[in-house]
């Protein structure tokens, strides 16, 4: 048996290789890119390109094999209104389908596959179990809700998928929208908040989605879907003031109108000159926290790291790159 890992070069893909490979498993990381990592001391490398789905026949895949799809496009760069469908789609949807029709012609019936929590849209209950009601916001999250869609159809023809549906992550080589905070607080500059910044807001560990995987892959690739995220996530207020303080930073925290500040972003997103996605700031001072006691109970799978550690180890990831 082999360790398929599509899209397996970006963040949460080294770390799963890494894991596994020091398990001794075989692993095979496919990608469009190769970063000449360390974990291909252990790991092989295939390139291939989602969005072709003849360069996917290159990777030597059996029956018995465990196929990860991590491939995705992101919601970094901020992509304007107009080319949004555009940049999620070929890779988020069209990448999926060419995946699973690739394994099914080969056989091959195990796939985990991450979505996104923004799946679910506006809050209807707190904490959101898996079972929330699915009303996307946007372009990216309509494209992965539209893969889950995509699974259930392959579900019934056979194949074992399990889904995980995590929060932001973050961790070492990943900054996205999180660049723009830390250079308002090297500056010394005002960090607004959207609201008062009195909501949680919960994160994922590159580490504890990569731990997800082999959890998936040891209870046998479960026929369901599974929210990550960090547990006891503290108010957006006190998360933001203890970077501050771990940074030495003379930045103040500045709460704004949440309800202008999104009128504001929606008027910059319909000219195409967009600050944020709206499926980021629409829900900014919401309280969304997924619930996590279902993969913990079916995979026994916990959040090892808290909201505060990861973001201020974020932030010294990003110092070391100005240093560099």
């Amino acid at each position: 048996m082999k360790h398929i890992i599509i899209g397996g070069d970006g963040f949460v893909g080294q770390r799963l290789a890494g894991d596994l490979t020091a398990l001794g498993e075989a692993v095979i990381v496919a990608d469009i890119h190769n970063s000449a990592h360390a974990v291909y001391q252990n790991a092989r490398f295939i390139r291939i390109d989602v969005t072709a789905p003849e360069t996917l026949r290159a990777i030597p895949l059996d029956a018995d094999d465990v196929v990860y799809n991590l491939s995705a496009k992101m919601l970094s760069p901020i992509m304007p209104r107009a080319k949004r469908h555009e940049f999620f789609w070929p890779v988020n949807f069209d990448g999926t389908r060419n995946i699973l029709e690739w394994m099914e012609e080969v056989g091959a019936r195990k796939l985990v596959h991450f979505t996104t929590d923004m799946i679910y849209g506006h809050s209807v209950t707190v904490p959101q179990t898996e079972d929330h009601p699915a009303n996307p916001l946007g372009e990216y999250g309509m494209s992965k809700l539209a893969t889950e869609t995509l699974c259930d159809a392959y579900r019934a023809r056979g194949f074992s998928i399990s889904i995980f549906r995590p929060r932001l992550i973050i961790g070492p080589g990943r900054l996205g929208i999180l660049s723009k905070l830390f250079k308002l607080i090297d500056l010394n500059l005002p960090v607004p908040m959207i609201g008062a910044g009195t909501n949680p807001y919960q994160f994922i560990s590159v580490f504890d989605c990569a731990s997800a995987c082999q959890a998936a892959w040891r209870a046998g690739i479960p026929n369901s879907a599974y929210n990550l995220g960090s547990d006891n996530p503290p108010p957006v207020r006190q998360l933001l003031g203890d970077l501050i303080r771990h940074a030495g930073s003379r930045s103040i925290l500045l709460p704004t109108p949440g309800w202008a500040v999104k009128r504001t972003l929606d008027m910059l997103d319909f000219i195409n000159l967009p600050l944020m996605d709206p499926e980021q700031y629409l829900i900014a001072d919401e309280v969304c926290i997924l619930d996590t006691s279902k993969a913990t109970r079916e995979l026994g799978w916990t959040a090892r790291y808290n909201d505060s550690d990861m973001l201020i180890s974020a932030y010294s990831e990003y110092r070391k790159t100005l240093n560099t």
